[in-house]
């Protein structure tokens, strides 16, 4: 059941609207009705509009791509997906292959999947650590560099895309976390991808790390320039830097991922209230160390630890998730990052048993 508001939507055709209204009769949820049907409209206002041949040609592949990967990862929603991206150049002497390699495998172990660009290097080893039961492709289509890795190759889990931009949201809507190894403009390029969408609220919180080998220096020069000039000249703010973490080893990278989780467990926006689903209870304490040390998150009230909210019904699979409710500002998502890394330290010093974990 979703609290979001009706809205009128419509071909300013009676009998247009009526043909739809009959196609889509079958469709159970209301919401999801509607859903469609705006879709089927604004497809119908771009042939009353003009539309280009290009501008249908590019809307129809997009629609085309994005309906058939979400058919391709429905069945694997339940679990959570690591996005790992690294340069296709790199061979297996180099010392990232290894590592990028050890990381898919304790990825698998903790039971996560593996989601990577299908390509060779970085992208292969990935693939070769987790198993191509386990893993993802989402390859793009070049006239160079980018044939699908002997081990997701022939996997009905590789997704061949046409658009930049539909993959991107692919890795984004399809993966809980980032990971970033050694790795050229591409790599460069989905990395600020996640950077962006999590500073600015358009993804849900997520781990995102820079993994270097044990001596390497591969991403000092880009950390240094976080800090200097964009950090000292206001560029980003120095909460900014809970968003992302550096590993020096496929472990570490893997138990910052893992850690990110281990209270948190998801969030969700219901009217002016952020929801944030835990997998654990927070102490009376813990709950009072958090709003004593974000207050200025805040745009009014307290962080209140409840149940399941009544719009909630429509996930009741995450019914008995205790919950953290606060009047969220929409801003600062650097310092939420911080609230989430922070849930770790306080369950772990002040914590208290969950009715899942007690049996009552």
């Amino acid at each position: 059941m979703s609290s979001r508001p009706a809205r009128t939507y419509t071909t300013h055709d009676t009998a247009i609207d009526a043909q739809i209204a009959q196609l889509l009769s079958s469709v159970k949820d209301d919401f999801d009705r509607r859903l469609l049907t705006e879709l089927i409209i604004s497809i119908y206002r771009l042939g009353q509009d003009g539309a280009t041949t290009g501008d249908l040609k590019l809307i129809n592949a997009a629609v085309k791509e994005l309906r058939y990967a979400f058919k391709i990862f429905r069945p694997y929603r339940h679990r959570r997906k690591v996005a790992t991206f690294g340069s296709a150049r790199v061979s297996t002497a180099h010392p990232a292959y290894p590592m990028a390699k050890e990381f898919g495998r304790l990825m698998v172990k903790a039971n996560w999947m593996v989601i990577t660009g299908a390509a060779s290097g970085i992208m292969q080893a990935g693939h070769e650590g987790a198993g191509h039961a386990a893993s993802f492709g989402l390859n793009i289509r070049l006239p160079f560099e980018q044939e699908a890795n002997v081990v997701i190759a022939k996997d009905p889990k590789l997704i061949n895309c046409k658009y930049f931009f539909t993959r991107k949201l692919l890795f984004i809507k399809e993966s809980h976390a980032t990971v970033l190894f050694p790795g050229g403009f591409g790599t460069l390029d989905e990395g600020f991808e996640s950077l962006t969408l999590a500073q600015t609220g358009k993804s849900d919180p997520r781990p995102v790390v820079f993994v270097d080998t044990p001596k390497g220096a591969f991403w000092d020069p880009l950390l240094k320039f976080f800090r200097k000039p964009l950090m000292s000249e206001g560029m980003i703010s120095p909460a900014d830097e809970a968003i992302y973490q550096v590993a020096r080893s496929a472990q570490e990278a893997v138990d910052h991922i893992v850690r990110f989780y281990r209270i948190y467990h998801s969030i969700r926006y219901i009217g002016e209230l952020l929801v944030i689903r835990l997998n654990q209870r927070l102490s009376p304490g813990g709950l009072a160390q958090l709003n004593r040390e974000f207050s200025e998150v805040l745009t009014s009230g307290a962080i209140e630890q409840r149940a399941a909210l009544p719009e909630e019904t429509d996930e009741p699979a995450l019914k008995a998730l205790p919950r953290l409710v606060l009047q969220f500002n929409r801003q600062n998502y650097g310092r939420l990052h911080a609230l989430i890394h922070r849930l770790n330290d306080l369950s772990a010093a002040l914590a208290l048993p969950s009715k899942r974990a007690s049996g009552r």
